[in-house]
């Protein structure tokens, strides 16, 4: 039970944690330009409304959508948000939460049932269209159903809140009127139910109670300030700054994601709120009028005569319960967090590694797998079809060379990494996002995927580890160096061709896997779009151009094409391409061809390579493309 709560927890805050930047800003918006702000701009508040209504729904449910099923399930979750959002007239943070998610599962489902029956060159039009009659559909079903569930939800919560005060027991109403805050039913509550209630006593007494049950600021505190003493990552990098939007501020909207990233907080904020209103009760407190927003200023401006103390001492009490609860929960996951969450410690350390990458050195992360325990290495790249295969092919001839043939390596794009790989290699430039994919792995990050350390790495821990290499004839995973017919035709094999700029050669290669067949046109811009994020030049006068990850729907089948320049194409100031292999790979087909990349750039002798770049006769280009 414990392992799920946490599983929930952790992905409410996937949902809520990267777009916590947006909360911040609304609640500087509202704290400073709504009337009872600190300087009241009426053209400025206007932003107030559509933001809580409109934005930050929309942004959790995009993000809800995406963390199920990448951006194509970002865009469905907030299709289907927009329709609980027109269905109520409170912020549906929560209807977000529900239906963000419910999108990405859906069109995920939708193209597992699909992928293998859209024709060919159909892709982009069921793309679309599924994607846009799915989330419409859901955003149908949100506004008739979801949306009157939690109108529902929120009248019988008041009802409720109202009984309990009938009742007499007060300090007992924290325990729905806190649950109730953080689903963002705060504002229905404390002004449909107390603030009525509090007009009255006021009118009668001088003061009241109620004023000050909902607008306590002091169980959010507690929250936010254990978070910053002892959270991990972003949440307790964000903390203090919500603790003076929240406290001084007034806007408690700002710490509700921080419980519902951890939902045992719950219990935190309810001890802090049934101990500020017993407080309150016991000392005698109260309010003139509604603290709007609750802030401990405007709590401060609007307590009555002879109520400071009470009202001081109900705000410390409450924080101080809500603040030692806080810290049992928070303490006793923030290993778990530190592990499974994108911490902020973890992008500081990527940081730090991409800057030695930069220096020419590989980098190994904090997590070191023992040489006698590495079983699986993963390359990975955009894509995973080009640099990632090259590189994985290179290191896996190496290591079976020297009879480490009971270790897998493979090639994968980022965003498919094996849970199992226990050790990852990218691209300095994809660091964080390969970090994010597989938090369990050790990380090594290059600036060159075939020219590097990274087997020097492996092999010094292989030989630390004691590890005797198995026997030569052992099985191995190496992938075969024939090609299927049809991936590479001898008319795909240019010589001689006269130097053109990178962004030509590149263009032009392309063409040729268009005009052959084996992409649709968008496949180009992709091509040139991956040089522009990484160089796909990997050494000895060889560059691999092919589409990023984007793309990859536009390759019809697997092609190659291979473009010889004698006279060469600058990829840098420092590279100069003679021979560039344009790749369209679909499925593993085009690995045979990778194969033998890792065999040239490896084995090839300088006068070999120079003949290659030379040649008059395809043929010979074919051969050593083919044959290996």
């Amino acid at each position: 039970m414990q392992e799920a709560m946490q599983k929930f927890g952790r992905f409410l805050s996937a949902m809520v944690m990267p777009n916590i930047g947006a909360f911040i800003a609304w609640g500087f918006i509202t704290a400073l330009f709504i009337p009872a702000g600190w300087i009241p701009n009426e053209g400025l508040a206007e932003l107030v409304g559509p933001m809580a209504k409109w934005l930050l729904p929309t942004l959790i449910g995009f993000t809800g959508g995406e963390v199920v099923y990448g951006h194509r399930g970002g865009v469905v979750g907030a299709i289907a948000t927009a329709g609980i959002i027109v269905g109520t007239d409170i912020p549906m943070f929560m209807g977000a939460m529900i239906m963000g998610p419910i999108g990405g599962v859906a069109i995920k489902k939708f193209d597992e049932a699909a992928q293998d029956s859209i024709p060919g060159g159909f892709e982009m039009l069921v793309n679309n269209f599924s994607a846009g009659i799915l989330g419409g559909i859901l955003a149908c079903a949100a506004y008739s159903f979801v949306g009157p569930l939690v109108s529902s939800l929120t009248d019988g919560l008041a009802s409720a809140v109202g009984a309990i005060v009938s009742a007499g027991l007060l300090p007992l109403v924290s325990l729905l009127v806190e649950p109730a805050k953080i689903l963002f039913l705060n504002n229905a509550i404390n002004h449909g139910v107390f603030t009525p209630l509090g007009m009255q006593q006021a009118q009668e007494v001088g003061k009241s109670v109620f004023f000050m049950i909902e607008s306590n600021p002091g169980p959010g505190l507690g929250v936010l300030l254990a978070y910053s003493l002892f959270g991990v990552g972003n949440a307790r990098g964000s903390a203090p700054g919500a603790v003076i939007i929240h406290f001084f501020g007034g806007i408690h909207e700002i710490y509700f994601p921080y419980v519902l990233m951890k939902p045992t907080l719950i219990l935190a904020v309810m001890a802090g709120g049934v101990t500020g209103v017993f407080t309150l009760t016991l000392l005698n407190g109260g309010l003139v009028a509604p603290a709007a927003p609750g802030s401990f200023i405007a709590i401060m401006a609007m307590t009555a005569p002879g109520a400071y103390f009470a009202n001081i001492a109900a705000v410390a009490a409450a924080a101080g319960v809500s603040f030692a609860v806080s810290s049992i929960f928070i303490k006793a996951t923030a290993a778990a967090d530190a592990q499974k969450e994108d911490a902020l410690e973890a992008a500081q350390a990527s940081m730090k590694s991409m800057k030695a990458a930069s220096k020419g050195q590989s980098v190994e992360g904090e997590k070191q797998v023992a040489g006698k325990d590495i079983k699986f290495i993963a390359y990975a790249c955009d894509a995973g079809m080009g640099s990632s295969a090259l590189g994985a092919a290179a290191l896996r001839k190496k290591l079976h060379k020297d009879g480490y043939k009971h270790i897998t390596v493979k090639n994968f794009a980022i965003g498919n990494i094996p849970k199992d790989a226990q050790i990852v290699v990218s691209h300095e430039k994809l660091a964080e996002r390969a970090r994010a994919d597989s938090p369990q792995a050790e990380h090594i990050w290059v600036k060159d995927f075939t020219n590097n350390n990274v087997y020097d790495v492996i092999s010094e821990r292989l030989k630390g580890g004691g590890v005797e290499a198995p026997a030569s004839d052992g099985g191995g995973n190496e992938e075969s160096t024939s090609l299927k017919e049809g991936i590479l035709l001898k008319d795909n094999v240019k010589v001689g061709l006269k130097s053109v700029s990178k962004e030509e050669a590149i263009k032009a290669a392309g063409e040729l896997l268009f005009k052959s067949g084996y992409v649709e046109k968008e496949y180009i811009e992709g091509m040139l779009a991956r040089e522009r994020d990484i160089s796909t030049y990997i050494g000895q006068g060889i560059a691999i151009p092919h589409g990023e990850n984007a793309v990859k729907k536009h390759v019809i089948k697997t092609g190659l094409v291979v473009m010889q320049y004698p006279n060469g194409v600058k990829f840098s100031d420092e590279n100069t391409a003679h021979l560039i292999v344009g790749i369209a790979g679909k499925g593993d087909d085009h690995l045979a061809i990778i194969a033998n990349l890792a065999t040239i750039t490896m084995e090839y002798s300088e006068e070999d390579l120079q003949k290659a770049y030379t040649t008059k006769d395809p043929q010979v280009l074919f051969d050593m493309f083919t044959k290996g």
